[in-house]
């Protein structure tokens, strides 16, 4: 373990801050909190490694499986607050932040929190409608399942991040190929897939509520309406996304529905990032993370709304007088804002991107964040972590956000990409 002296600044303790939760440690210091870091396990995963920031942090202890002596190492600068930054992040930070007494979730549901199977029958025993499933080790129940579940099915890893080993199956052989792919392979986190989810497959839009708790008060920080596309063999491809304002009929019953969820996942303190399916039966949960949205979401929703999910979540540990004063009013767009994903159909090693300067001179162009920058390698996109190019639009008029969102797309393609 990495160690140094303690201070009399107050301090805050993250378990793996990297991807977007990067971007804790600087907010929290503009409000006079200091970042201890914890990284969960010796090696960073090759996905998060770059976007991990050791000078913003104190100090980084590497737990080394000892939650005892990991505790014992965090004391001396006694935390007034402990989070996951990612997925993998949350069982650890659950026992961490239960043992050190601060504002917790607990250990008891921690398993519900992480296993995707586990979620959905602990959201189903509370009361609330869940989606149908089997966790199959072996292929021949999965088959006798599929039997009196036909048509098409949804097979995933049970733990992991983003849309990782996600599979969409329409017939027993899909089926069959899907769990060939996933069981015994590891997802992209590390982790062995010992077993394989499948699910039924949830017709409707799908959309994303990010909300932050502080002792059960539930606070949503924003809501986004997906956009999927076909594209190099993927059926639904997360192209993008838009902010809905925090009032509709559809935010309305979405939000309803995931406060219900985070009470059955005992989400009383931190972060949530759940994406749902409205379907024609109502909304369906596709996951919840108790962690911070990933993909620099906070981005476009500080230039549209002032204030992001990780605003709201430095308010919670930091001043949860302020966050107690105001967590049960309504966001307001003072802009509107979009996702595009930029969807590589080439693979090689990139030259250069010859459209970008038409990219960034859209009127509502806001940001970007590049994956893969000259000289990388680029590949076709086909989930989460093969989009290239990640395009942040915002704008005062909604016309100009919609109308900027289909000229990205209509510039991507083949001859957005020069390969050397």
């Amino acid at each position: 373990m990495t160690m140094s002296s303690s201070t009399d600044r107050r301090a805050v303790v993250v378990v793996d801050a990297f991807a977007s939760a990067r971007c804790l440690a600087p907010l929290f210091r503009e409000r006079g909190v200091d970042c201890i870091h914890v990284q969960s396990t010796p090696t960073i995963p090759d996905v998060y490694a770059a976007s991990f920031r050791p000078d913003d942090f104190t100090v980084n202890i590497v737990h080394d499986q000892d939650v005892t002596a990991t505790a014992a190492a965090l004391t001396p600068y006694a935390p007034i607050g402990l989070l996951p930054g990612i997925e993998r992040a949350v069982m650890l930070a659950d026992e961490l932040s239960e043992r050190l007494g601060l504002p917790t979730n607990g250990t008891a549901l921690s398993p519900a929190r992480r296993d995707k199977f586990e979620m959905t029958e602990t959201v189903r025993k509370a009361g609330v409608p869940a989606t149908e499933q089997l966790l199959a080790t072996d292929l021949d129940t999965l088959l006798e399942w599929y039997g009196r579940n036909p048509g098409r099915v949804v097979l995933k890893p049970v733990s992991s991040a983003g849309n990782d080993g996600v599979f969409f199956c329409d017939s027993a052989e899909d089926v069959r190929a899907a769990f060939g792919k996933l069981i015994g392979g590891r997802s992209v986190l590390g982790q062995e897939n010992r077993a394989v989810l499948a699910q039924e497959y949830l017709v409707g839009n799908e959309y994303i509520v990010n909300t932050v708790s502080l002792h059960g008060r539930h606070r949503v920080t924003d809501i986004w309406k997906m956009h999927h596309l076909s594209a190099n063999g993927v059926r639904d491809l997360p192209a993008g996304a838009e902010l809905l304002p925090r009032r509709g009929a559809e935010q309305d019953v979405l939000v309803e529905h995931t406060l219900l969820v985070l009470d059955a996942l005992g989400i009383r303190n931190g972060p949530a990032h759940s994406e749902l399916k409205l379907t024609p039966k109502g909304p369906r949960l596709v996951e919840t993370g108790a962690r911070v949205c990933g993909a620099d979401v906070h981005v476009p929703t500080g230039a549209a709304i002032g204030e992001s999910q990780l605003d709201w979540t430095v308010d919670a540990y930091a001043d949860p007088e302020r966050f107690l004063g105001r967590w049960d009013t309504d966001y307001e767009l003072a802009r509107h804002a979009r996702i595009v994903n930029m969807v590589s159909p080439v693979e090689g090693r990139l030259a250069r991107y010859p459209k970008l300067a038409e990219l960034e001179a859209l009127e509502s162009f806001h940001d970007s964040v590049f994956r893969v920058t000259p000289g990388d390698p680029i590949s076709r996109s086909v989930d989460d972590w093969t989009f290239p190019l990640r395009v942040f639009l915002a704008h005062e008029t909604e016309s100009a956000v919609a109308r900027d969102c289909v000229s990205a797309r209509y510039l991507d393609g083949p001859g957005f990409y020069e390969i050397a």
